[in-house]
């Protein structure tokens, strides 16, 4: 069974940018897709942005053009650019994959933006 692992996220100002990253080293089969996820403080968690193992995107509504979604698929292996961050950004991003026996979330990056 595999695991994803992401990272990247921290303490940034209005305006500034991140790169979210998230891999699964275990796992022997190439992922459909990778997903990320956001949970701002007291919200349910939603989708950001997604993307296929043939590198087709889909982003929500939301993101306006500052996210973007890549992925190497052949380490199944996704990353989340945020530019531009402003402070409804604030929350856990989490990266997730469909695998046969359901799907597999990773622990979350906190990504915080405040002055």
């Amino acid at each position: 069974q595999g695991q994803l692992v992401e990272s990247g996220g921290g303490l940034v100002q209005p305006g500034g940018s991140l790169r979210l990253s998230c891999t699964d080293s275990r796992t022997r089969f190439v992922f459909d897709y990778m997903a990320w996820y956001r949970q701002a403080p007291g919200k349910q968690r939603d989708l950001v942005a997604k993307i296929t193992s043939h590198g087709r995107t889909e982003y929500a509504d939301h993101v306006e053009g500052r996210f973007t979604i890549s992925r190497d698929g052949a380490k199944n292996t996704a990353f989340l650019q945020i530019d531009n961050l402003q402070p409804e950004d604030t929350g856990v991003y989490y990266c997730n994959a469909p695998t046969p026996w359901g799907p597999q979330w990773g622990q979350g990056t906190q990504v915080t933006v405040s002055s």
